[in-house]
């Protein structure tokens, strides 16, 4: 409508000529509605709101009185608030396309100040430090202004005295020589790369020319084998006959002497045992005989010689005996016919006729053929048996003689016993 006016999204609208206010301003604002404006009296005009940019290129002398050309941009546009409004309109509403340049010399002069409390070392590495420092100086003069600041950068810092040359040459020297350095290396390295590739090159070319000359090699080979494939064939037929007939013969000479071991050979062992252990039979039996006819000649000679000890043992021992006996009587006679015992008499009969007895069993011994086992205590044994028998039959007679005496004391007086 003609009357009716609508501010843009960025854009607010001033109304001037109404009583009425809402505002502690002497217009009205209207931002994000429309409004109605009366002809002739009420007046409407158009203040932007939009981004705006501003730039700055500021001579500057430092703290060192360096002088230093310093380009920045700054970014900033009206407040949205109705007084950040109404500063601005009253401001810039006559001379809004001029509002950047009059921003811009505002921040040129508290950059200005701001720069000639630094050093270019710092300067140049802080900037964020001057950017920010340069916006808290000019926050004061912007609210008064509705100005909002969004961003403040420096892009360049300029030198025409060559300070910053001068300053960055050492580690521009640094940098180039460590450029230098690497490039350096880097040559080498490709150099060394080079080289390795080089003798991998040539390795592969000698490997190559080597499996070549196998490959040909090979293949000579195999053509002269296809070529002696016949005569190979025929040779290799004949070599296999030779091995199957000394195969055969051999088997054959193995069958020959299995042969030969079966009918020759060990028939030959056997005969040879037989007659060998035969020979051994007959060696041990005529061993065994004249061994024991040794034994028997040596028994037969010591049983002869033992027989000769014995008998000349007993002949000692009868006379030995015969004269003991022949004492015994005599004494035994004196002490009789000492006595005047009859039974005395008697005794001295049987004891002339003793020394009879012992010489015959002498002479019984001395025809005996007897064994003696234990040698001399043997033949004595013996001789003591004899006499032992000897002196038992003298012992009995005398109890005979004893008991003859006693029957003629108990007998009647005036009768005699003839003992004869």
């Amino acid at each position: 409508m003609l009357f009716w006016h609508v501010p843009a999204p960025n854009e607010a609208l001033l109304i001037s000529g109404s009583k009425r206010q809402a505002q502690d301003t002497q217009f009205r604002i209207v931002t994000g509605h429309g409004s109605f404006v009366m002809p002739v009296k009420q007046k409407a005009r158009i203040l932007s709101l939009a981004l705006r940019e501003a730039e700055i290129a500021e001579d500057c002398v430092t703290q060192q009185g360096i002088r230093l050309t310093v380009r920045a941009v700054t970014v900033f546009k009206v407040g949205d608030d109705f007084v950040s409004i109404a500063n601005a309109a009253r401001r810039f509403l006559a001379e809004q396309d001029r509002m950047e340049e009059l921003v811009g010399r505002i921040f040129a002069g508290h950059l200005r100040s701001i720069v000639g409390g630094l050093t270019v070392e710092q300067i140049i590495r802080e900037r964020d430090r001057v950017s920010q420092e340069v916006k808290e100086g000019s926050h004061t003069e912007m609210e008064k202004l509705g100005i909002v600041v969004d961003a403040l950068q420096i892009q360049e810092i300029e030198d025409a005295s060559g300070y910053i040359t001068n300053l960055a040459a050492p580690h521009a020297s640094a940098v180039a020589s460590q450029a230098r350095i690497a490039q350096a290396k880097a040559d080498q390295l490709a150099a060394e790369r080079e080289q390795e590739a080089a003798a991998l090159k040539a390795q592969y070319e000698r490997d190559t020319a080597i499996k070549r000359a196998g490959f040909v090699a090979e293949t000579e080979q195999a053509n002269a084998r296809a070529a002696q494939a016949g005569p190979l064939a025929e040779a290799k037929a004949s070599q296999e006959v030779i091995a199957e007939q000394t195969l055969l013969a051999q088997r054959q000479a193995e069958l020959a002497a299995q042969r030969l071991e079966a009918e020759v050979r060990r028939p030959a062992d056997a005969e040879a045992y037989r007659q060998r252990t035969l020979a051994e039979a007959q060696r041990d039996r005529a061993k065994f005989e004249a061994e024991g006819e040794a034994y028997r000649r040596t028994t037969l000679a010591t049983a002869e010689a033992q027989a000769v000890r014995v008998q000349a043992d007993g002949s000692a021992y009868a006379e030995r005996t015969t004269a003991e006996a022949q004492s015994a009587a005599n004494a035994a006679r004196a002490e009789s016919l000492r006595g005047g015992n009859q039974e005395l008499i008697a005794a001295n009969r049987i004891v002339e006729q003793l020394p009879a007895l012992v010489d015959a069993a002498a002479r019984g011994l001395a025809g005996a053929n007897l064994t003696v086992l234990n040698g001399t205590d043997g033949v004595n044994q013996l001789a003591a048996g004899v006499v032992g028998q000897g002196l038992a039959i003298l012992d009995t007679l005398r109890q005979g003689t004893a008991a003859a005496g006693q029957a003629r004391e108990t007998a009647p007086s005036g009768k005699s016993v003839d003992l004869s």
